[in-house]
């Protein structure tokens, strides 16, 4: 049995403390990470590298890219120009490779609206200036239930049903799509909470955070993509959490 899919992971970069220690770091909290072990995936994370050719560097290998949450995306990254965090423009940079080597993604919270904005859309600032109500991200740092109706036709629905209840925590949200990108799931106010790109082999955004319920029947169709990917290219079958990819 050949090896299991590796999936790469963006980092969130922030200060973070442990054991006394106050520094910066990359990190990714480990409910990211448990339901991609659990869909049969080996995992390695992604730190921005000092520039694009040493963060591409790193994903070299990889059969399939989550993209994580965090802050906000620069504004200007979806105003025509190439400005954007080191966190913005490394993420780029993977997301891109990504495309053109036809590897699985999955965009969660930031990571959907990444992808977005890589595809030529935009993003709604600020949601309360819009709806008029802080629901989809209440002050403190709890996850708010939303109810997402979802296609269930396309991905992410195809996967979960219909419906989902998913744990939520954002002020921003998709504006304009992007080339490809079509909207699969929304809630009652209209946001747009699932994307996916059809044209694409695998490449699904989630605006709420799945990991966090967790919902494993996403992370087990986003491993099996990825065993699927690994195996068109050096055809090897892999064994993923109960999926076999001939």
């Amino acid at each position: 049995m050949a090896r299991p899919p590796l999936v790469g992971i963006t980092t969130y970069q922030e200060q973070a403390v442990w054991r006394g220690w106050d520094r910066s770091a990359s990190l990714v909290p480990r409910d990211f990470i448990d339901p991609l072990y659990a869909a049969g995936a080996a995992v390695c994370l992604l730190p921005p590298g000092t520039d694009d050719e040493h963060t591409l560097r790193a994903a070299d290998g990889i059969d399939a890219l989550v993209l994580v949450g965090g802050a906000d995306i620069d504004p200007r990254m979806y105003g025509g120009g190439p400005e954007g965090s080191e966190r913005d423009r490394a993420e780029r940079a993977l997301l891109l490779q990504a495309l053109a080597a036809d590897l699985p993604v999955l965009g969660i919270c930031r990571g959907m609206q990444m992808i977005n904005v890589c595809l030529g859309g935009t993003l709604v600032p600020h949601l309360p200036d819009t709806l008029g109500t802080d629901e989809h991200q209440p002050p403190e740092s709890v996850f708010v239930p939303k109810r997402v109706t979802l296609d269930p036709e396309r991905m992410p629905g195809s996967a979960v049903g219909g419906h989902w209840d998913i744990p939520c925590f954002h002020h921003q949200a998709i504006d304009a799509l992007g080339t490809g990108v079509l909207a699969t799931g929304w809630t009652e106010d209209g946001v747009i909470e699932a994307v996916c790109v059809p044209e694409r082999r695998f490449v699904v955004g989630v605006q709420g955070h799945p990991e966090a319920a967790p919902v494993q029947e996403l992370f087990d169709a986003f491993v099996a993509a990825a065993a699927e990917r690994r195996t068109d290219a050096d055809g090897v079958r892999v064994r993923t959490g109960g999926v076999n990819a001939a």
